[in-house]
């Protein structure tokens, strides 16, 4: 649990241990830090949209939590990556780009739009109801980082033979995180069901969390794909990259069905 308090938040956590089969154990914990970080986030944003804030400045506070939750690594390795993939280059080259401390037009591109369809989406669902926008930052902060659980499976190679990629590429057994997974999906479905306006909508807003969830994860698991072909594995910038295409995707589809259950 240190470790991946430690790695995956600013919280002030001291790591005793550094080894790949901690690493593994606390990739399986990521789902929990999201949820700390994730209710955090939800807690500052919904009080400012119960004081009158608006929902715009309440969808800023909760992504900006998020963010600062983790001193920006996951937008780092976000920018990191269109850089890479976006500059065409060979593997080798594409990794020295991603290495370097600039960040590219890609990456400020991808950032800029990234950003805004989560302040977006977060924003809609403020407009529908302080509990829709309260599960959104919940629900995206938690699916993110079980997104990890994909990006650190066994077989998935580390493009580095150093650096976070591999300490953790390759260390989560696929049934733990594939447990892992169901179990997380299984309880955000059981909040949304919670949180229903009316009786009748408690389906309908459960099986969007649980879509929104598979959604999220399927978009963090197509940019892994295509990253291990472009260049040859992982690297902390990956799963980083991962982190907030899934929180994306997963507000997205979960913004659509909060605006079309009444």
């Amino acid at each position: 649990m240190r470790f991946s308090f430690g790695t995956l938040s600013v919280l002030p956590v001291r790591v005793n241990r550094w080894d790949r089969p901690t690493a593994g154990r606390a990739i399986l914990l990521a789902p929990l830090v999201g949820l700390v970080l994730g209710g955090v986030a939800a807690a500052l944003a919904t009080a400012l949209a119960w004081a009158h804030a608006g929902p715009l400045l309440a969808a800023v506070a909760g992504v900006s939590v998020l963010a600062a939750a983790t001193r920006g690594l996951h937008l780092d390795g976000l920018a990191d990556v269109a850089d890479g993939l976006g500059s065409n280059r060979p593997p080798e080259a594409a990794l020295k780009i991603m290495k370097a401390s600039d960040i590219g037009p890609f990456g400020v591109l991808v950032l800029l739009l990234t950003l805004l369809a989560q302040v977006a989406a977060l924003a809609r669902c403020f407009e529908l109801g302080l509990a829709d926008g309260a599960f959104g930052v919940l629900l995206a902060a938690v699916t993110a980082r079980t997104a990890l659980l994909r990006g650190c499976q066994v077989g998935v190679p580390s493009a580095r033979p150093d650096g976070l990629g591999a300490m953790v590429a390759g260390t989560v057994p696929r049934r733990q995180g594939a447990s892992v997974a169901a179990l997380t999906l299984a309880a955000l479905g059981l909040v949304a069901y919670g949180i229903a306006r009316t009786g009748d909508n408690r389906l309908p807003l459960a099986l969007g969390a649980g879509l929104a969830v598979v959604a999220g994860l399927a978009v963090a698991s197509l940019l892994l794909t295509h990253c291990v072909r472009r260049f040859g594995g992982i690297t902390g910038d990956v799963l980083g990259a991962m982190v907030e295409s899934a929180a994306t995707g997963t507000l997205i589809v979960w913004v659509l069905f909060a605006a079309a259950t009444p």
